[in-house]
Parts: structure tokens; sequence; C-alpha cells
């Protein structure tokens, strides 16, 4: 299964969190050993603004910050 999710940091490490579905659907309890194949995300924002009439400028204001 294949799922995104963000890295957060806690303490001196990062944690990456398994969401609930994930867990359920793989029969995953706290405590086992999973194997965890990691490759860094590209998000795409083609076409978030589909349909919505704002200028360029708006769009890149509203996409600074969503991802900052």
């Amino acid at each position: 299964m294949e799922v995104l999710t963000k890295l957060r940091k806690v303490g001196g490490s990062v944690m990456a969190r398994i969401p609930k579905e994930v867990l359920e659907q793989e029969s995953l309890h706290p405590g086992e050993t999973v194997k965890i194949e990691v490759k860094k995300a590209k998000i795409s924002g083609f076409g978030i603004f589909k349909g919505v009439k704002v200028t360029s400028k708006e769009i890149h204001e509203l996409w600074e910050d969503k991802y900052r």
C-alpha cells in the first residue's frame, strides 16, 4: 500500500505517521517491525486552481501560504 505522510520532528528524531486505515488494512500493531521504502514525494500544483478566476499573483500567494 502506498500513502503520503508528512515528517515531524520529535525531540532529536524525525517521525513519519502511519494512518489508522493502513494499520487496520495491514493488521499492524505498535511494537511490530515493518519495512518502509522511502521516496521523496513530488507534489504538483498542476490543476489545483482549475475554474478559479484569480490572477497569477494571487495564485502564487495562495501557493506560498499553503506550502511554506
